[in-house]
């Protein structure tokens, strides 16, 4: 194929498989998981929420994490250093998603880490999880319902700058 840059097609391809993963993700938990998770008692949480979230949460962590790092690369690599509609349009979806994986390592993760700690010891002792989790849970859902709602524009300046 003339013309294309096979390192760029490369990172494209990752950057493109990373986002649908982690994007799908946050709408698996914005969507589904969030009213699922509150119709559950919490005997079945403490059986749920230690084998179910962990391992959707490292999709969706690295996930993000793999998503920006190649839009990283990807932009180095083309950025003009100008001021052009397409570095615009690219700028913002790029701020708005450097915004969300800040969310995802910085604010869900940790609180979702210890959340799950928390449910897996209190279901072991048979008891209710500790007062302090629903703040903790409060914060990962408020970062999390951000970044859904980040998600939207963040993937139109994403698309717009393929038509600029």
């Amino acid at each position: 194929m003339p013309g294309v840059d096979p390192f760029e097609l490369l990172f494209r391809w990752i950057h493109f498989l990373a986002g649908i993963t982690w994007i799908g993700l946050l709408y698996f938990f914005n969507l589904v998981n969030v009213n699922f998770m509150k119709s559950l008692d919490a005997g079945t949480k403490g059986k749920i929420i230690p084998q179910l979230m962990p391992p959707a949460l490292w999709w969706f962590r690295w996930s993000a994490a793999v998503t920006v790092l190649a839009g990283l690369v990807i932009l180095m690599r083309k950025w003009g250093g100008g001021s052009g509609a397409w570095e615009v349009s690219i700028g913002i979806g790029g701020a708005l998603g450097i915004i969300m994986f800040l969310n995802v390592w910085l604010i869900i993760w940790p609180n979702q880490k210890r959340i799950i700690q928390m449910t897996a010891d209190a279901a072991a002792k048979q008891q209710s999880p500790p007062a302090e989790m629903a703040a903790m849970a409060r914060k990962a859902y408020l970062a999390s319902r951000t970044n859904f709602y980040l998600s939207i524009p963040m993937l139109f300046f994403m698309a717009l700058s393929h038509y600029l």
